[in-house]
């Protein structure tokens, strides 16, 4: 697909699970708007190579860990300014029948989906009340999954944990929504990442195969495509909830 640019002159961004997949799209999706981007990930070489790619700042964090985002956020402030932009997008993706799955998938995939969500809209929250107020767009973005709407046999609890993404994004929309800052849901089906490579189970594995297989994913781009439209929309419009699929997908 062909990169469509946005209008983010001049707006500041800060991409989690920025490494690969959907938040290394958005990263250079924000930066080709014209935004100052900071890339967060655990893997530190490749963030530093996207961050080059893109004239931007790597810096490397642990959503599961507070005070890691805490230095992150401390970081970003002295050489980028205070982000009005935040994509929290880092995910983990675990699949196994419930018998026989390992609990420290399940923890991996509430750690990093749910109380990593936490950890990171806590980190920056001050940042985008203070750009809201100044009357300039500030958004919260959080990434999703169509799995929030739909179970598949053997990620009960990975739907689970965007199910509770999507009401979060919900509750604290009503919070921050009459403060001046936007939070949305962007929920992609199938997606070209390496989401789910590291999951144990081989039939968890397979199962997701045979979906792209069948389905046949969609590059991470589009998706990056849709969080910048959004977050280029004129202040007082909030695009509360995009619902990115590969057509075939329905």
């Amino acid at each position: 697909m062909t990169q469509t640019s946005f209008d983010l002159t001049g707006r500041i961004a800060v991409v989690t699970g920025a490494s690969s997949g959907i938040g290394a799209a958005t990263a250079r999706a924000l930066a080709a708007g014209g935004a100052k981007v900071a890339v967060l990930a655990r893997r530190t070489d490749r963030i530093e190579a996207l961050a080059k790619e893109i004239d931007g700042i790597a810096v490397p964090a642990d959503v599961t860990d507070p005070a890691s985002l805490a230095r992150a956020a401390t970081t970003i402030r002295a050489e980028l300014g205070r982000p009005d932009l935040v994509v929290a997008n880092a995910g983990v993706m675990n699949g196994a029948p419930f018998a026989t799955a390992e609990p420290a998938e399940w923890s991996a995939m509430v750690d990093t989906n749910v109380t990593g969500l936490l950890h990171t809209g806590k980190a920056f929250v001050d940042d985008l009340l203070a750009a809201a107020a100044e009357g300039r767009p500030a958004d919260l973005v959080h990434v999703g999954s169509i799995a929030s709407h739909e179970v598949f046999p053997g990620y009960a609890v990975y739907s689970a944990t965007k199910a509770g993404v999507a009401a979060l994004t919900r509750g604290l929309r009503l919070e921050l929504g009459p403060r001046g800052v936007r939070v949305r849901a962007v929920e992609p089906g199938i997606t070209e990442s390496e989401l789910g490579e590291t999951m144990l189970d081989a039939e968890g594995r397979a199962t997701l195969e045979d979906i792209r297989q069948q389905v046949g994913p969609i590059p991470a781009s589009d998706v990056a495509e849709a969080i910048a439209w959004s977050a280029a929309a004129p202040a007082r419009l909030n695009v509360a909830q995009l619902i990115v699929l590969p057509t075939a997908q329905g």
